[in-house]
């Protein structure tokens, strides 16, 4: 709360009302992708649509919006500041579907949590929706959130069998594809070159 109310002043005195309102989404957005979460009905839990929706919402919108506020206060071109909004937004999405291989193939240690905390939590992530393509007993799993007793470690060993994994990779490469893609509204600089760097950083870590 404290974090949020400095955030706010240090906004209010930059004066310039659009950058305020692009971070006060931030905020709405955030909030809406928890609510999605808890509040998501059987069926959505296994729609890929409403777990990307709610990836945006959740992680990436902080990232888009942030760069697009950067474009803003630099008086940039309406190009770059929409390129820079896209970059944000598709670099935000495959951080998070790296954060959720992770979940399957880091180690606690590494990750300073504990591994499968996301099925844990009754979440169901990319590699859980593919692999639910080949082995439809998944969907009653993740429908009822993990929720009995030994579900968590059948379906850990249903994506390790699947191309679950492979494909949720394939995924956050295209998502960074993308952003890199928007980058090419900017003109050469040290600085973009440090945004392209930025998602090789992200489609590489391990924790």
């Amino acid at each position: 709360d404290f974090l949020l109310a400095r955030s706010s002043v240090l906004l209010a005195r930059l004066r310039d009302t659009r950058v305020v309102e692009l971070l006060a989404t931030v905020i709405e957005e955030m909030v809406q992708g928890e609510l999605m979460q808890i509040k998501a009905q059987p069926h959505e839990l296994l729609e890929f649509e409403h777990y990307l929706s709610k990836t945006y919402r959740k992680t990436a919108a902080l990232m888009s919006l942030s760069c697009q506020a950067t474009a803003l206060l630099g008086e940039q071109p309406v190009a770059v500041e929409h390129a820079l909004r896209d970059y944000g937004r598709h670099l935000g999405v495959a951080y998070q579907i790296v954060d959720d291989l992770l979940d399957f193939t880091g180690s606690s240690d590494a990750l300073g949590k504990p591994a499968e905390s996301d099925m844990e939590q009754g979440h169901a992530t990319a590699p859980t929706l593919f692999a639910a393509e080949e082995f439809p007993e998944i969907e009653e799993i993740v429908q009822r959130r993990f929720s009995e007793k030994g579900d968590v470690a059948l379906v850990s060993s249903l994506v390790s069998r699947s191309a679950g994994v492979e494909r949720s990779k394939e995924l956050a490469n295209s998502h960074a594809r993308r952003a890199a893609a928007a980058l090419g509204a900017l003109p050469p600089s040290a600085q973009r070159d440090a945004l392209l760097r930025l998602i090789f950083d992200v489609l590489n870590r391990k924790a």
